[in-house]
């Protein structure tokens, strides 16, 4: 039995010795093909395998990377293509700023897409827009019912007027008539600033309230007279509070120069004392009277236009008429001598928040 063991190691440790000595004499006969090879030629085996071995990493790369790639050469492609060849040369600032280089292409852009719109595409546009609301369309129901009663194409007479006028008025409380007299004068000039104080014959129908400026003697004259406010002390200590609490200010004329001081809080607000509208006067008693009687005064303003209030709509037609007469002929006799022709242009009667009536001219 041993025998057998040790021939069978031996046979196979000679087989092994077989096939090395073979391996060894085909690897011998390789290098010898590749040594007998011309320089040339082994250059050439080594790049072939060398792109053997890249085509292989190409084949290993994954869908994600290829398609990263495929991306950037795309993205590379389109900004070549966007890109100019020879790009402008841009300055920090100027019309060559980049800045204003872009602006002006916007604006090119635009009035590009501004030739492209069509006549017919532009007045369907037109046509799709709303009209603006008259201002009569804007008023309340009530105001518009009330308008309906004037004749817009209509010059109507005074008496008509007026009486119209107390008829169209749509608010809940005593409103006021009121006249909008155009004339033809220029108020920049001084001769033509049309400006006066008349008492109407049946009064403003408003309650005012009076301070009069004045010494101790006219001071309880005015009280007695109807004023609420009298006295030098009591009326500077209201307006240096800012408490004016008074519409008419009456003054002595050798008193003016302490309210002098006090012109540009009383000057805006119309109460400085004034000659021409009969508040600086000596006869302080006459004056108050005449202020509760209904005295009013008006005055042109920068159109050429006098806008006053001639009573309530409580007062009647024929009350109305008389202080509107008053306030016509007040106007008339203060004409200048430098205007020829028309005087007064057109005149227009309302009520407060109320619809306006033109007046005939001719009957006045």
């Amino acid at each position: 039995m041993a025998d057998a063991s040790t021939t069978k190691g031996e046979t196979m440790a000679e087989a092994k010795k077989t096939a090395k000595s073979g391996q060894l004499k085909a690897d011998s006969k390789k290098t010898k093909k590749i040594e007998k090879l011309k320089p040339g030629a082994k250059e050439k085996l080594k790049k072939a395998s060398g792109k053997v071995e890249t085509s292989v990493k190409e084949e290993k790369l994954t869908d994600k990377a290829v398609k990263k790639a495929v991306v950037s050469d795309t993205a590379e492609a389109e900004k070549l293509a966007t890109e100019p060849e020879n790009p402008p040369k841009t300055a920090k600032a100027g019309k060559r700023s980049a800045k204003s280089i872009a602006d002006a292409e916007e604006k090119q852009a635009k009035e590009e897409r501004k030739k492209e719109d069509t006549p017919e595409e532009l007045s369907k546009l037109k046509i799709q827009q709303k009209p603006p609301r008259s201002k009569l369309e804007r008023r309340s129901k009530n105001y518009r019912e009330k308008a309906k009663l004037i004749d817009k194409s209509k010059d109507y007479k005074l008496e008509e007027a007026l009486d119209l006028a107390c008829k169209t008025s749509s608010v809940k409380f005593d409103a006021t008539i009121e006249l909008h007299i155009r004339l033809n004068v220029d108020p920049k000039q001084a001769d033509q600033n049309i400006r006066d104080s008349i008492v109407l014959p049946a009064g403003s129908g408003k309650s005012v309230r009076i301070a009069v400026f004045a010494d101790e003697i006219n001071a309880k004259k005015a009280k007695s007279a109807g004023a609420e406010i009298v006295g030098e002390d009591e009326i500077t200590n209201l307006i240096d509070k800012g408490q004016i609490e008074f519409d008419v200010l009456i003054a002595m004329p050798n008193l003016m120069v302490k309210l002098a001081k006090y012109a540009k809080v009383l000057g805006p607000k119309g109460l400085m004392p004034n000659p021409k509208s009969g508040t600086v006067t000596a006869d302080v008693a006459k004056a108050v009277e005449q202020a509760k009687a209904g005295k009013i005064e008006y005055r042109v303003d920068g159109g050429g236009i006098i806008h006053t209030g001639i009573g309530k709509v409580s007062f009647g037609t024929k009350k109305l008429q008389n202080n509107a007469q008053v306030l016509i002929s007040s106007i008339k006799q203060n004409k200048p001598a430098s205007i020829k022709g028309s005087y007064m242009l057109s005149i227009y009667a309302t009520t407060t928040m109320g619809p306006s009536i033109p007046v005939e001219l001719s009957g006045l």
